[in-house]
């Protein structure tokens, strides 16, 4: 404990009212301990204020379960302040791109440009340095260019050879590489001048990614920090996009610069830079509209429907599978739009994942600067997927750890739970099943068994946020929280869920379902039970031979009483012989004693008439009442032996009929 908090914990307690303080005794001990970290929730204080309720709740002597309660407020008010930080780390990241890509779309400065790229690389990736090296094709190595938080004059003077150096070897090898401790990796090749420069920096871990223009390398991007550090895959795509951002900005001015030396040696300079002139503003206006539009919100379509415009042609976004295989592979390998047929194709791809395809149709003749127009909606395209995937990722795993929280925290405060629904759209009161789902399809191998998996949590985890449920991966399959609609069943729930799931991967998708569930909140094991429930409905399912296929308990008959979880006795009888017993009740009637005395007697009208002392024509009107309530088959094997079921846990359950008149 820090000496201001001990302090903290020694003073008087403030007066009511008194500003940016919140008493943690505020309402009952088991209640309103997440009032305080709320304010500081809203107020966007430091995460170590968080520890400030509970050292006041112990100073001012409070009961252990409000400080216990408070511990527990504490925890999931720095989930939140967690998750909201890392929303705000990928707008930030997001507002930086475009920003550049902005700056990129009306270059003037080359080295502004590429300096404010350094710049929000290293404030994004938190690292202490970060700088950008370019090839030197007529000395054959690699030189630092621009260079922020460097304090070592040797280390910004420092020039690597090809393959020498983590930077020589991604100038070499156009990929990128990382590693935690730069002196103690043996992969690069460790020379003196270079291990000194690095030395006098002070870094241990670095990044560096290739910057390239086609298939050439032109440089390398890097991100270092002077302690050791693990980069994460999505820092490494960050990076990667900065790089495609730097090498488009050289690759710009490279442009600019043949103009300007074109301009220069040709008699017709005027008319030259007049069509270099339109042609480039109107590539800034191009980067400009699409900048705006990925801001406001705008999708895919949205920017293929702006190219359209201004290439005046038709572009279309499509996925990879539906693209012509070859040009897509070449437009990958060389980085731009390449001819196929009568139509220019652009692939849209983040690394080596290959994300789908601009494509632009019926336009065979199109000018450098157009098909870089073209080149560069498809980076903007990647980079808007990347984005989407990136919040729809984050959706998926908070929905996931909310059902989570509902099956295995039990001691979890009800109304904060459905306070996290309400922010997924979600409805904790409405009536709900839970279902549980498993793949049916057999594996290759452990790799192939994972990957399916993962195709199924994903499909579940869509299907829960269109229909505003909850989806999370457990016990080897996928098990879906999901509301009833008015007059729909949970069995028919579970076999759309069946087919739908199926439809998705690829594969059979067996889903067993729970009997619906109702205020999930007021008891701490409902969910879990219902889960339990819709499990054994699941292994009920494939043991029948019914994989691939959906159900619940309750289609099972009497078998349903064995699968549910709370024994539905009074539910089973209702389903089977409740009209029966309705119709005695309402009319005094004895049909239900008559056909208690029917089975009895195998089914013999007449020994019943015998057994009831009534007249045969009498069994048999009763008979056809019974029939027209319960249905013509209810004397069909099965409907019988459910039925001779209801009856005797009817009669088990205090509805025994009276005794026989002699």
């Amino acid at each position: 404990m820090s000496r201001d908090h001990v302090q903290s914990a020694e003073r008087p307690a403030p007066a009511a009212g008194a500003p940016g303080r919140t008493r943690p005794d505020a309402g009952p001990a088991s209640g309103g301990a997440e009032t305080p970290f709320l304010e500081l929730l809203a107020r966007g204080a430091p995460a170590e204020a968080y520890e400030q309720p509970a050292l006041l709740a112990r100073a001012e002597g409070l009961p252990a379960e409000r400080i216990t309660a408070l511990q527990q407020a504490k925890a999931l008010a720095l989930r939140v302040r967690a998750e909201l930080e890392g929303r705000r780390r990928r707008e930030a990241e997001l507002s930086a791109l475009f920003e550049t890509a902005h700056d990129l779309a009306g270059l003037r400065d080359l080295d502004a440009v590429l300096q404010a790229i350094v710049q929000r690389a290293r404030s994004l990736l938190g690292t202490d340095v970060a700088y950008l090296s370019l090839n030197d094709p007529v000395r054959g190595d690699t030189y630092m260019r621009v260079t922020e938080g460097s304090v070592a004059a040797r280390f910004q003077q420092l020039r690597l050879g090809m393959g020498e150096g983590l930077g020589g070897l991604v100038a070499q090898t156009a990929r990128p590489y990382v590693t935690d401790d730069y002196f103690r990796d043996d992969r690069f090749q460790h020379t003196h001048s270079i291990d000194t420069g690095v030395r006098d920096e002070g870094l241990v871990a670095i990044l560096g990614v290739p910057l390239t223009l086609g298939h050439h390398v032109i440089g390398v991007l890097f991100a270092a920090d002077r302690r050791a550090r693990v980069f994460e895959r999505e820092q490494i795509a960050l990076l990667g996009s900065f790089a495609a951002l730097a090498a488009a900005a050289i690759d710009t001015a490279n442009l600019l610069a043949e103009t300007r030396s074109a301009l220069a040696g040709l008699e017709r300079a005027n008319e030259i830079i007049k069509d270099r002139s339109a042609v480039i503003e109107r590539a800034s206006e191009v980067h400009d509209r699409l900048a705006e539009l990925v801001l406001r919100g705008g999708g895919v379509h949205d920017v293929a429907a702006a190219v359209s415009q201004v290439l005046d042609g038709t572009v279309e976004f499509t996925e990879a599978t539906a693209a012509p295989g070859r040009a897509l592979e070449s437009s990958r390998a060389e980085g731009h739009a390449v001819r196929h047929r009568d139509d220019w194709i652009a692939a849209v791809a983040a690394g080596d994942e290959l994300l789908g395809a601009l494509v632009l149709r019926g336009h065979p003749g199109l000018d450098p600067v157009d098909q870089r127009t073209l080149e560069r909606a498809a980076m903007v395209t990647s980079l808007l997927l990347l984005a989407r995937r990136s919040a729809a990722e984050a959706e998926q795993r908070v929905r996931g750890e909310l059902l989570d929280d509902l099956l295995d925290a039990r001691d979890r405060d009800p109304r904060l739970l459905r306070e996290r629904a309400a922010r997924l759209r979600a409805d904790l009161d409405a009536t709900h099943a839970v279902l549980a789902a498993r793949l049916e399809g057999p594996a290759a191998d452990a790799d192939g068994e994972a990957d399916a998996r993962r195709r199924l949590w994903a499909a579940a985890s869509h299907l829960a946020a269109t229909r505003q449920g909850l989806a999370a991966a457990r016990d080897g399959g996928t098990v879906l929280l999901l509301p009833l609609a008015p007059g729909d069943t949970a069995t028919e729930l579970a076999r759309r869920t069946a087919r739908h799931l199926g439809t998705a991967v690829h594969e059979p998708v067996t889903v067993g379902a729970s009997a619906p569930v109702e205020h999930l909140t007021a008891r701490p094991d409902t969910v879990a039970a219902a889960y339990a429930e819709a499990r054994r409905c699941l292994d009920a399912l494939r043991l029948l031979g019914r994989a691939g296929d959906g159900s619940a308990a309750e289609d099972f008959g009497f078998l349903g009483l064995l699968l549910a979880g709370e024994r539905d006795i009074a539910g089973f009888v209702t389903r089977t012989i409740g009209q029966v017993v309705a119709y005695d009740e309402r009319r005094g009637t004895e049909l239900l004693r008559t056909l208690d005395a029917y089975f009895a007697c195998g089914m013999s009208p007449a020994r019943t008439k015998d057994e009831l002392h009534v007249h045969v024509n009498t069994v048999a009107q009763r008979l056809e009442r019974v029939g027209r309530l319960l249905g013509d088959d209810w004397q069909g094997p099965a409907r019988a032996l459910e039925i001779q079921l209801a009856l005797r846990l009817h009669r088990l359950s205090g509805g025994t009929p009276p005794p026989a008149r002699h």
